[in-house]
């Protein structure tokens, strides 16, 4: 048997003597992965190798364990286990190898060493693989950055406009949901800001770099659902692609997930939903393997929950897994004591969408506004504020500027009798000295005398315009 084996040993060595020219170092192993054979120009022998290892000759390591002559070598593994590692790229000193190893066997099939080598310059091969490697991963790197940035929050806590009791008391349940990883019920009318105040949330926990992906039920038909939620497994059914497509657990994985308007959600797909959430796990559809999943859920609804708990419509267990920490948002004739600064702010926005002058409002134009009930909320607001700027014209937004979009708006009342000072004229004369007042107890400062007034920056600055106050810098 030791005849065979050094037969075939030596018929490896003279193959590798035929292969020479296309290789820069061969090494034979044995079965215990010490040296037996390695050729005239092996790349690891060099002279200041040999002198690190103590050796005379390449002669003399022969017979050593391979690791001692190359510390990072896999041929033990090789030998080990029988596998090749055909292709592999290796750092050695200051030489970058392209390696393949090969297990050796006899005639019954078992190995009895291995055979590695290093291609012929190695990195006149390596370049144009590695070049490609490095393009793939730049343009990898932009797409996930790419993507980050599209599934980041975009508000804070600083974009829930208002200072009415009812806000404040929102503001402060939302910086304690952001201390906490349970999940949030978001509960309020059409328009009060959900989805608004769930990435406020996101954006003050430790969760804020991870993706936040949001997916409205009531706007995805039924049958395509559950492929929403937990993505599509390749050649699902017809049509399906040959790639396999993440669902919105999956792309909120280690982020929020928002589900809004989860009222809406059909009764069986209320089951898996909450299957996922309890086992932190979901699996695609068509396919039998489950995928672990990290997310932190923030739900929304305008639909009584508890009743339709009550009713039958939504299952219990999935209504106590999402009402662990309930926000109730308030609706807007609720806080009618931020009409001013959110009329004001959304007539900055639109004004600046339409490239026009800003418009104020006038006292009459806000009490208009607050005699009005808002069943949809901020968003009629905003789209009140924008229906004046495009249906009418003028310096300033007058209660009449309402009449044909407010159906219960007031008009302007005719001007007073001649020799008797208007109310709105002499209020405007009291608003004004008070400003003037306030900025030159803060030294000019905005921000200052924004607060001393109890205004935000962006209704002080509305009103220095209004009053005819030159608008500068703060120092």
């Amino acid at each position: 048997m030791q005849t065979d084996r050094s037969e075939q040993f030596a018929a490896a060595c003279a193959l590798m003597a035929m292969v020479d020219e296309m290789i820069d170092g061969a090494l034979l192993v044995d079965r215990d992965a010490r040296i037996v054979w390695s050729n005239d120009k092996h790349v690891w022998f060099t002279e200041k190798l040999m002198a690190q290892l103590g050796l005379q000759s390449r002669e003399d390591a022969i017979g050593q364990p391979v690791e001692r002559v190359i510390p990072h070598s896999r041929m033990r593994e090789v030998v080990e286990t029988g596998r090749s590692m055909p292709l592999d790229i290796m750092r050695y000193g200051e030489h970058t190898l392209l390696v393949s190893r090969l297990p050796l066997r006899d005639e019954t099939g078992e190995v009895i060493g291995a055979l590695a080598f290093a291609l012929k310059n190695s990195l006149t091969y390596l370049r144009p693989i590695a070049d490609r490697f490095n393009k793939l991963q730049s343009r990898l790197t932009r797409v996930e950055q790419e993507l980050a940035a599209s599934r980041a929050s975009k508000y804070t806590v600083e974009n829930l406009i208002g200072f009415s009791p009812a806000m404040l008391q929102v503001k402060r349940l939302v910086r304690r949901a952001g201390q906490i990883n349970s999940a949030v019920l978001l509960l309020g009318e059409t328009g009060t800001g959900k989805e608004l105040v769930a990435q406020s949330i996101h954006a003050c926990s430790d969760r804020a770099h991870r993706p936040f992906v949001g997916v409205n039920t009531a706007a995805i038909p039924e049958n395509l659902l559950e492929a929403e939620f937990f993505g599509v497994a390749p050649g699902a059914y017809t049509g399906a692609g040959r790639q396999p497509r993440p669902g919105k657990f999956q792309l909120a994985d280690g982020g929020t997930l928002f589900l809004d308007e989860i009222g809406d959600m059909p009764l069986p797909l209320q089951a898996k939903l909450l299957r996922a959430l309890q086992e932190r796990e979901v699996e695609p559809l068509g396919s039998n393997q489950v995928v672990k999943v990290d997310v932190r859920i923030i739900a929304a609804t305008s639909r009584p929950l508890a009743e339709m708990v009550r009713s039958g419509a939504f299952r219990p267990d999935l209504y106590y897994r999402l009402n662990v920490f309930p926000i109730q948002l308030p609706a807007l004739r609720d806080r009618r004591d931020d009409l001013e600064i959110l009329a004001s702010l959304f007539s900055e926005k639109v004004a600046l969408s339409l490239d026009q002058p800003m418009r104020d409002l006038t006292p009459s134009a806000l009490d208009a506004l607050r005699r009005h009930d808002w069943p949809g909320n901020i968003r009629e607001l905003a789209n009140v504020i924008e229906q004046v700027y495009v249906r009418t014209e003028g310096d300033r937004i007058l209660a009449d500027d309402f009449a044909d979009i407010l159906p219960d708006a007031p008009l302007d009342r005719p001007a007073a009798v001649e020799g008797r000072r208007p109310l709105a004229a002499a209020m405007d004369d009291l608003e004004r000295s008070l400003i003037l007042e306030a900025l030159a107890d803060c030294r000019g400062n905005k921000l200052e005398a924004a607060r001393s007034l109890g205004l935000s920056r962006t209704n002080l600055y509305a009103k220095l315009r209004k009053h005819g106050i030159p608008v500068q810098p703060d120092d």
